[in-house]
């Protein structure tokens, strides 16, 4: 299992066992759905979705089996992952997390390597193993090679140090 953290359950909601997650995952269409599966906490436990709705800006869960908030409580301020093998992308989709260790290329001169990747309001962000940042959009990303592990990048002024 590749397990990929999407968010954090920041407090229960009502009495009846929902919790409040905050994510900003690109996919949470595919992600929050009645049946889905997520794992929460260091341990990665294992719940399943059995309802979901949007309120403000938290998705709020309910897990099946879970219908009283002192059963959930405990996971206040726990981190939340999906198991990537559960996630259905359509054919030539990936994740912005798939490209780490892909080369990053801008007029044929490689100018580091993703080294991680940052969830932020407005877009998901490249971090290079020599700390410059990239803005995860189509304005800076020119071309992704999956099979060579590369990225093409506009060559932007004021964006690699």
């Amino acid at each position: 299992m590749e397990f990929y953290n999407i968010g954090k359950l920041v407090n229960t909601h009502g009495l009846k066992g929902e919790v409040r997650i905050l994510s900003r995952f690109k996919h949470k269409d595919k992600i929050f759905k009645n049946g889905n599966l997520l794992y929460i906490g260091k341990d990665k436990k294992c719940f399943q979705i059995e309802t979901y709705r949007k309120h403000k800006n938290f998705d709020m869960v309910v897990f099946k089996g879970y219908y009283d908030i002192n059963l959930i409580e405990y996971l206040k301020g726990s981190f939340v992952y999906f198991n990537k093998e559960d996630l259905k992308l359509e054919k030539n989709t990936y994740l912005a997390i798939d490209l780490i260790g892909f080369d990053v290329i801008i007029e044929d001169k490689n100018v580091g390597v993703v080294s991680t990747v940052i969830e932020s309001n407005a877009s998901e962000i490249l971090v290079l193993d020599n700390n410059n940042m990239i803005p995860y959009v189509d304005f800076f990303i020119k071309k992704v090679d999956i099979d060579n592990k590369y990225i093409e990048v506009n060559n932007v002024k004021g964006l690699i140090k």
